[in-house]
């Protein structure tokens, strides 16, 4: 079972996430095409260029959407330094440990020899929290994607998609799209800028530096938690659809977390753990009736239900490796394993992992629960994402 310290967590985090829901629901906000990517009562956590003596991973904020509140918080691991600039400690060395200066990275017509070299997988993160509540940049999200980066030895994208239900459905959906082709954008202004000077002064402002630099938009992991799951999904399916919008970003995995996945149906673990622990079944229902208007609410929503008739989209064949993440004590469990089945079922490499004694959102409110399973489960995703992020001949270095 959970310990003492996640259940009396989750009867608080429960009674505030039903508040917050029923306010929205009595009194909704006006249709904001700008729309929020944060709560104001969300604890945020500060971005940190500098690489942090902690974890070694810096981290910064875009805006990159002016109609809308979409942005990003990118995260870049420590680079590693090359073989030949490997020495012996001395005494003038900054003491080990201590945090570096904030990283500057590449600059447009001037990409070193070792930056080329330099090349990281990038892993694209959508937050949880209901389609409703949550950030990229919340403490929690933050400590996560640390996390990832540092294990994974990959840029971290973790967008700050548009809540409903000032924003409803489509809106998390196609922000996720849009970041996507963001990414795509960057590395064909890099690749200009580094064949002959074919982006000019405003296109080289454009760059994002530590994407253009280090990043491998062929080496491209989605991952999505909870809610994020679901636009991991869709974004997925898109690029399946067609790839040549998304030139050259190529998605060779995914990583599903607990997924908000439901249907009109009700699975067996729907049934006995209607009222789990942190996110229980009535307010998750209510979440929905929030990002989907009146006119289209359905629980076999393509958004909500991945096996529902007449889904549409490419055949599961065509998806991607995908890891599913589910918890012991989670009602969502049993419709994530049946969709991994059924991706197994047309030879996708489709595991589940099940964490005994855990609950929705284990490893993405490690922040706050302190469990033993978050490290052991970033780590297990880590070990999976390196077979198909890892370069020819060297697995488990770039």
């Amino acid at each position: 079972m959970p310990s003492v310290g996640v259940k009396i967590y989750s009867v608080f985090f429960k009674l505030l996430l039903r508040h917050r829901l029923q306010s929205l629901t009595a009194a909704p906000p006006s249709p904001d095409a700008f729309g929020v990517s944060c709560r104001a009562d969300e604890a945020t956590a500060p971005a940190n260029p500098a690489f942090s003596a902690a974890d070694g991973v810096a981290s910064k904020d875009l805006h990159i959407d002016p109609n809308s509140a979409l942005a990003v918080r990118v995260f870049l691991p420590t680079p590693p330094p090359a073989p030949h600039l490997l020495h012996p400690r001395r005494a003038s060395d900054p003491p080990a440990g201590a945090a570096a200066a904030p990283y500057r990275g590449y600059l447009p017509h001037a990409v070193s020899a070792a930056s080329a070299r330099r090349r990281l997988p990038i892993v694209v993160q959508f937050h949880g929290g209901g389609f409703v509540t949550g950030s990229n940049c919340s403490a929690s999200n933050d400590a996560f994607c640390r996390r990832v980066a540092k294990f994974c030895d990959a840029i971290v994208v973790a967008v700050g998609y548009r809540l409903a239900p000032e924003s409803r459905y489509p809106a998390a959906f196609d922000d996720g799209v849009r970041v996507l082709r963001w990414i795509a954008k960057q590395a064909n202004l890099a690749m200009m800028s580094k064949v002959g000077g074919g982006v000019d002064t405003f296109g080289a402002s454009s760059v994002e530096p530590w994407i253009a630099a280090h990043g491998d938009p062929a080496r491209c992991v989605l991952l999505g938690v909870s809610s994020g799951a679901n636009i991991a999904d869709f974004v997925t399916r898109k690029t399946v659809e067609d790839s040549k919008l998304f030139d050259p970003v190529k998605i060779v995995a995914q990583v599903l977390m607990y997924p908000f996945f439901i249907g009109s149906v009700p699975t067996h673990s729907e049934i006995r753990l209607a009222n789990s622990y942190f996110y229980d079944k009535s307010t998750c229902l209510l979440a929905w009736r929030l990002l989907l208007s009146e006119k289209e609410f359905s629980l076999d929503h393509p958004a909500a239900n991945p096996l529902a008739p007449g889904r549409g989209g490419p055949p599961l064949k065509c998806m991607p490796p995908t890891l599913t993440i589910i918890a012991e004590h989670d009602w969502m469990r049993d419709r994530a394993i049946a969709y991994s089945e059924e991706l197994r079922k047309v030879n996708v490499d489709a595991p589940v992992l099940d964490y005994k004694d855990t609950v929705h959102e284990f490893a993405t409110l490690d922040v706050f629960l302190k469990t033993p399973q978050a490290q052991a489960c970033a780590e297990d995703i880590a070990i999976w994402m390196k077979k198909y992020i890892s370069l020819r001949g060297h697995e488990f270095s770039y």
